[in-house]
Order: C-alpha cells, then structure tokens, then sequence
C-alpha cells in the first residue's frame, strides 16, 4: 500500500507511522501516610512545571479520603507555590447511579461543584466515600500553564465512589480556567475537608511533536 500526493509516492511497501505527541513521566507521589495535601511545585523535587512542555496531565489512583463526603480538590500557583490563590471560572456535569439502582439514569448539572471567579480550591469528585474500598480516579489535564499571554485552561474526567451514606458510582466532568496570564509554576491537591488518606498521583509532560 502505497501513499501518494501530487502523484510523488511517500511511503511505499512497509509500515507507516505518525508521531502526535509524546508523554513523559515526570513525577509519582504515592502516600505511605496521610497527608492534608500533595503538591507539584517547579523545580522542586525533581519536578518540572514549565515551557518544557505545552501540556502536563496529572493522573490519579485510588485517591481515598479520610472523612466521608469530602472532595479532592486543586489549585495553582504563580508565586512556586506560596500562595495558591489563582481566580478561577469553572464547570461540572455528572452522571450517577447507586448500588440499590433507587437513584440514578441522568446527567445533570451541578451547580454547588463550580467556581465563578472563585479563588478556592475545585473539586475534582463528588462526595467521596471514606468506606474501606472506595476511592476515586480520573485524569487532570492542564494545558500551557507557562502562557504569560493567555488563561491557563484545564480539563478533568473521572470516577469516584460516592459517600458511604448512599454508595454508588458517580463520573464527573469538570473544565475552566485559572484566570491568569501570569505562568502557573504549581499545582496542589488537598480534600475539602480532612486529610487524604491514601492514593497515587502521577504527573506528566505532554509534548506536541
């Protein structure tokens, strides 16, 4: 098979192969103990939050919260993480369904999970269940955070077990932007209330070619 432009044949008789991006590993936080937060700051700990790549994705494993019905939730820095304060505009749909099947079969809006200009910390889950065997997962993708023209704009898709007063499963969707032109050079993760008890957090660089 053969393929051919303006009758110049490019490839011919063998395997081809295009490369769109390339993802590297940077850094992996696994917790041995709880802690109240996890944070990926530029140049500290062998990590790299910079121009070095267009974007970073933050992966996460078994996230389980020490108190019930609490969030993990982010923020960024401009300032290598002295403050995490960043403005940000932000929304969230999701799609739930319980293990008793009494509440689920629609995706809805949810208004109480989303900032307006808000400086806190957004969720990235919904009513996290602290039960022995409930965690959460999902992908954080934060795209161009070294901008110093544009908004840093991320995306968020994940799964989390819902609290243990009614379990179920619950995939949240969340987008938005820190409202800042200043380069973000941090990230941290927190719950919204009490420790995170346990869980792995993998950081990558996504390069474009």
């Amino acid at each position: 098979m053969a393929i051919i432009s303006n009758a110049v044949t490019m490839a011919d008789a063998g395997a081809f192969s295009a490369s769109f991006g390339s993802m590297v590993l940077i850094k992996t936080i696994t917790l041995s103990s709880a802690a109240s937060t996890i944070s990926f700051v530029d140049g500290a700990s062998s990590v790299v939050l910079d121009d070095t790549y267009p974007i970073y994705q933050f992966e996460f494993f078994d996230i389980h919260p020490a108190t019930n019905a609490a969030e993990i939730s982010f923020n960024v820095s401009i300032d290598t993480g002295s403050n995490y304060n960043i403005a940000k505009t932000t929304s969230c749909f999701r799609g739930y369904h319980t293990e008793d099947d009494s509440t689920g079969n629609s995706v809805d809006y949810v208004g109480d999970f989303d900032l307006a200009q808000g400086t806190g910390f957004q969720p990235l889950a919904l009513n996290q269940g602290n039960a022995n065997d409930e965690s959460a997962t999902g992908t954080l993708t934060l795209f161009n955070p070294s901008s110093t023209t544009f908004v840093k704009q991320f995306l968020f898709s994940g799964s989390n077990s819902h609290d243990a007063n009614t379990p179920g499963a619950v995939t949240g969707h969340f987008a938005g932007y820190a409202n800042t032109t200043s380069a973000v050079d941090a990230i941290q993760f927190k719950m919204s209330t009490g420790n995170i008890d346990a869980g792995t957090i993998k950081m990558y660089g996504i390069k474009d070619s």
